[in-house]
């Protein structure tokens, strides 16, 4: 039990640092923060580190980089899949 353990708190270290450097960025460009998100983010890369500690043998230096890269991943699949508006002007 302690290798998962330290599997999803190597992740949830990963996932912090990653938000860190968002919360830098976002604080540099002025953006408006949103925590729950943050929260959520983390969140996901403390299961993603279980997860890949799990599927390699518990080794702490792919949980800690899979919660780093890991939140990066899924965010930049969800942007992939997310519905954008367009607009269509009809020609007269």
């Amino acid at each position: 039990m302690s290798d998962i353990l330290m599997a999803a708190l190597l992740g949830g270290i990963g996932g912090l640092t990653r938000g860190v450097v968002g919360l830098l960025k976002a604080f540099s460009l002025k953006r408006r923060i949103i925590w729950t998100y943050y929260l959520i983010t983390v969140a996901i890369a403390i299961i993603i580190g279980v997860f890949v500690g799990i599927i390699f043998d518990f080794d702490p230096r792919l949980s800690l980089l899979a919660g780093y890269a890991g939140t990066d991943i899924l965010e930049g699949i969800y942007k992939s899949f997310a519905v954008q508006k367009v607009y269509v002007q009809n020609k007269k």
